[in-house]
């Protein structure tokens, strides 16, 4: 009696038997892979700095500068009525 493979050895297969016979897919694999780099690496870069980092070095200084700006209010502030 043969035994089938298990699903998850049936589904690598399946999928790594799929990428061997591309031959325009690996080129859209790698646009899609190349478009992920520069959404999630470089797009983070320019637009979420590491602002507290600017503020101290170590994390018990960070958490003191958010600790002070939660709690100080600041002038200009309509949050108190």
């Amino acid at each position: 009696m043969q035994r089938k493979p298990n699903w998850f050895k049936r589904v690598f297969n399946f999928y790594r038997d799929g990428f061997r016979n591309m031959t325009v897919g690996k080129t859209l694999w790698v646009i899609i892979l190349i478009k992920l780099f520069i959404f999630f690496i470089i797009i983070r870069w320019i637009f979420f700095p590491n602002f507290l980092a600017s503020k101290s070095d170590d994390d018990e200084g960070k958490a003191q500068y958010v600790r002070e700006q939660l709690v100080n209010n600041h002038p200009g502030d309509d949050t108190q009525h």
